[in-house]
């Protein structure tokens, strides 16, 4: 009888740094008494897109480059969808987020992959404004990065938003872009068939790999999809 194989690597296995940076935000969240949801990798064109005020002839379809499926359905191109999926299940107010992997068809380069992780957030109530939205990110990111970090809004666009900020952290001296937020737009509201003159909200979306090469100073996204065991190790 031959003999079993034996690993000689004593070594125990590592956690992979996505899986832990995923982790640590989700506690963070879960602790400022966010739930936690998860949504389907497939989605209609309708969730991904026309119930966030994304209709099929608008120009901004061309910020997400979509993986389209043969029977009409796409590859999720972000955790958005599971706004509309949610609030047409619950009512008011409540707060989740939502972690999970989307796709993009996209060159890959240093700060690009077809597909990567992102983490979304959505509250809802009588009277939540912006300075809500700071405020918790603030918390977040001080938690997550140390109390020194500064974030900072600037004015964007985004079709299910209104008004739309990029939010940018001040890391290491620089200034990075981290995330995209704003205040719930009236019409995505409506879509969900809830009163926009009673409840409004904001929502935010990050990139889970940005973060993670932010806090362990990576530089290129392309290493978390690999398998070089001495990059894995390193976590």
């Amino acid at each position: 009888m031959k003999k079993p194989l034996v690993n000689k690597d004593k070594g125990g296995g590592h956690i992979h740094p996505l899986s832990h940076v995923t982790k640590q935000m989700v506690d963070i969240f879960r602790s400022m008494g966010f739930s936690v949801v998860l949504g389907p990798d497939m989605e209609t064109e309708h969730y991904n897109f026309d119930a966030l005020n994304i209709p099929k002839d608008h120009p901004a379809r061309d910020m997400w480059d979509t993986f389209w499926l043969k029977n009409g359905d796409l590859l999720r191109t972000h955790t958005s969808p599971m706004q509309i999926r949610f609030m047409e299940k619950n009512n008011p107010p409540f707060q989740i987020i939502v972690p999970g992997r989307v796709y993009r068809y996209e060159a890959t380069d240093a700060t690009h992959e077809t597909q990567f992780y992102q983490l979304e957030g959505l509250m809802i109530g009588k009277d939540i404004t912006l300075s809500n939205l700071k405020g918790v990110l603030e918390v977040f990111f001080k938690k997550l990065f140390g109390e020194k970090i500064e974030i900072r809004f600037r004015p964007s666009y985004f079709p299910f938003t209104e008004p739309s900020v990029e939010v940018d952290a001040l890391v290491n001296g620089k200034w990075l872009e981290i995330a995209g937020a704003g205040m719930v737009h009236p019409q995505v509201l409506k879509n969900v068939k809830i009163d926009p003159n009673e409840w409004q909200g904001f929502a935010f979306g990050m990139g889970i790999d940005r973060v993670a090469m932010l806090k362990y100073k990576i530089d290129d996204i392309r290493l978390f999809y690999g398998s070089d065991m001495r990059f894995l190790k390193q976590f």
